[in-house]
């Protein structure tokens, strides 16, 4: 075998996040390779509680393993990104819109799908976030009767949550002749739950419908070339290893030990986990592997959702009793409990570690001394103006990596860079890279750089720009875990413009407008202690990954009617309004701070305490307060700290004219946060 590369982990489900927490808990058995896992949601839910969300007795967040903390833990890199498909003799693992991912070893746990059965129409359990979706629209007092279809224990179990969830709508669940014994008939006729056994003429129209109807295994894994059984499932030796790919491992709910078959089940993808770890591990050392013979039954605990359980093992049945509940209850918040990050962990506040992404850079006063010292400009513009006609515009740009994800990293601060030109006005046409990578492997290195540079062009490319060369260096300093947080990124980036915005030149009347949201600071200083949730940080990025290129073009439209615009970004909203300010004429700005947009989640961690790192030197610029800058009404000091929060990836800062302003807020997605007044105002 020659495991040279990096190892891959497709999928979050329960063997994978096992692993995971094995490697966080004990750093020395993790592989000395870079690491990734690749998965389509930075959350995995724990499947014995699904049920229990169901039934609106637990949370999202309270079933949810935050993968990229998770992952943050262990020393390995997380890519957020649908599986597509596998292209094992090259080995590559394809995913949707970006660029595939080279592997030396390859582990598989993506789950299963609902089994499409012909004839019945409604909706799978899986993906559980969609159907979710579709139950929150229901009527809880309709009538009409809504239909679970599928009688193992997924349909009972689901069928039950939602007669906790809706106590008086009719409920039926459709099976198959023989497939539910007594007990089970006695706890469904105890819950009014109507058992049919003519699937074929149940009325599956609409949205009332759920199929439970069994799981297969995603398509992909037969495309690609495995061999699978009837159910999709991709068949493996004892030693967890892919017949005729000795690189390649599965577990979980996609495979099955081909001279041990069982049914997929979270139990055995549990069980799985740490015969699965020792032979990745020994997989990398070079050593012997060792051969599972897993469990020929499992034992289950089976809730009703309204205070009883009962014990399955294969025909065992013992219960449902109150007693079994309990003990269903303790063992699911106790294996919830062992993903937590230690509570001294969470104590410790954000500023004690150093943020990365444009939080990393130096601040305003140290910059402006240091310039001012050796006599250049202490307020350049977000673009230097270099002349000609049309202008010819050029600006530098990088940081650390925020991510641990290389092209999702580059593609981010490739849009950050950018920005400093788009604030002027001006088209991107090319740029130039310089790519600092950790002193690792050549062949890691390459997939690396490769990562990044897709990343980077995959922001050009949209805007008709070129990536016209650069520069590489291999890092001299400690190499991080993840291994890919040791990439930094800069960029010098041209454009041109026929009348470039200055940074100044706010008047009098004006409207300020800002285009998206503030907040990205606090949320990754907070997401590196683990005290963020992840769908926060998910929104965020969503936004943060959209290029606004196409703003500028519709600003142009507007001609002289905008008079100045910057973006903000690591000196916080504050910071880059200062500047602006130190370029116009003496007039007073009033902030309206009620309609300044913030990303969720992150009001709640700055009134909790969390910061950048950069947000203490970032304070001084509360000294405008005092003068030329009114905050109306008066602010909480959670909102005095988002005004200085540095963003990456941040908004557009305008000031137009109040007749340009009505026509952007109407029609497009800027939104007035203050206005400038006469400075004896």
């Amino acid at each position: 075998m020659n495991p040279l590369g990096p190892l891959l982990l497709a999928g979050g489900g329960h063997s994978h996040t096992l692993l995971l927490k094995r490697w966080a808990m004990t750093p020395r058995l993790r592989p000395k390779c870079g690491i990734v896992l690749v998965n389509r949601h930075p959350t995995t839910l724990y499947s014995s509680m699904v049920p229990g969300l169901i039934a609106n007795i637990y949370s999202l967040d309270e079933i949810s393993i935050d993968l990229r903390n998770l992952c943050d833990r262990a020393g390995v890199a997380f890519v957020q990104a649908e599986i597509t498909g596998a292209d094992p003799h090259h080995r590559y693992l394809n995913l949707y819109r970006r660029p595939a991912l080279r592997f030396g070893l390859l582990s598989l746990d993506v789950g299963a799908v609902i089994q499409n059965i012909d004839g019945l129409s409604g909706f799978p359990i899986r993906p559980l976030e969609t159907a979710l979706s579709i139950l929150s629209q229901q009527d809880p007092l309709s009538r009409k009767p809504f239909r679970v279809v599928g009688g193992g224990f997924a349909g009972v179990e689901v069928v039950l949550a939602l007669r906790h969830r809706w106590p008086h709508r009719p409920l039926h669940l459709h099976t198959r002749v023989g497939q539910l014994n007594a007990k089970i008939r006695g706890v469904l006729q105890r819950a009014r739950v109507c058992c049919l056994t003519n699937l074929r003429n149940a009325d599956n129209t609409g949205h009332s419908t759920l199929l439970c109807t069994g799981s297969q295994a995603p398509s992909w894994l037969a495309e690609s070339g495995f061999a699978v059984n009837k159910d999709g499932r991709v068949y493996t030796d004892a030693y967890l290893q892919l017949k005729d790919y000795p690189n390649i491992f599965a577990s979980g709910d996609c495979a099955v030990v081909v001279s041990q078959p069982r049914p997929a089940s979270g139990v055995w993808a549990v069980k799985a986990a740490k015969p699965l770890a020792r032979n990745l591990e020994a997989a990398y050392k070079g050593q012997s592997l060792h051969p599972w013979k897993p469990q020929r039954q499992a034992l289950q605990l089976i809730g009703d959702q309204n205070g009883a359980a009962w014990l399955q093992r294969g025909r065992l049945q013992i219960g449902p009793s109150h007693m079994l509940w309990v003990l269903k209850q303790t063992i699911d918040h106790a294996f919830m409990a062992g993903f937590a990050r230690p509570a001294n962990m969470n104590m410790r506040t954000a500023e004690a570690i150093a943020c990365r992404g444009c939080a990393a850079k130096l601040p305003a006063r140290l910059l402006g001394a240091a310039l001012s010292q050796v006599g250049l400009d202490t307020q350049p513009e977000d673009a230097i103006d270099l002349g000609g006609t049309p202008a010819l515009l050029q600006s530098v740009d990088g940081f650390p990596a925020l991510l641990s994800d290389p092209w999702l990293n580059a593609r981010l601060t490739a849009l950050h860079a950018c920005s400093d030109l788009w604030a002027c006005g001006a088209t991107v046409t090319s740029a130039m890279a310089v790519v600092t990578l950790p002193s690792i492997h050549p062949i890691e290195q390459q997939e690396m750089l490769a990562q990044t540079l897709e990343g980077i062009q995959s922001v050009l490319n949209e805007q008709g720009a070129t990536l016209i060369g650069g520069h590489t260096l291999e890092s001299r300093s400690p190499i991080p875990t993840p291994t890919s947080l040791g990439i930094q990124v800069a960029l010098s980036v041209n454009g041109q413009s026929s009348t470039p915005w200055s940074k100044g030149g706010i008047q009098i009347g004006d409207a300020l407008l800002l285009n998206r949201a503030l907040g990205t600071g606090v949320l990754f200083a907070a997401a590196m202690v683990g005290a963020a949730k992840p769908r926060d940080i998910e929104a965020a990025l969503s936004v943060m990954n959209s290029s606004q290129h196409q703003l500028i073009s519709t600003l142009r439209r507007y001609g002289p009617a905008i008079h100045a615009c910057t973006d903000i970004t690591g000196f916080g909203l504050l910071g880059h309004l200062t500047e602006m300010l130190q370029g116009s004429k003496p007039l007073t700005i009033q902030l309206w701070t009620n309609l300044i947009p913030v990303h969720q989640g992150a009001m709640d961690l700055l009134e909790k305490g969390f910061a950048s790192s950069l947000a203490p030197s970032n304070r001084e610029a509360w000294n405008c307060l005092n003068g030329p800058v009114q905050l109306i009404p008066a602010s909480s000091r959670a909102m005095m700290n988002l005004l200085v929060d540095p963003q990456t990836c941040g908004p557009l800062l305008v000031a137009c004219t109040a007749e340009a302003a009505a026509s952007l807020t109407a029609e497009y997605s800027w939104i007035q946060i203050g206005i400038a007044r006469a400075d004896h105002v």
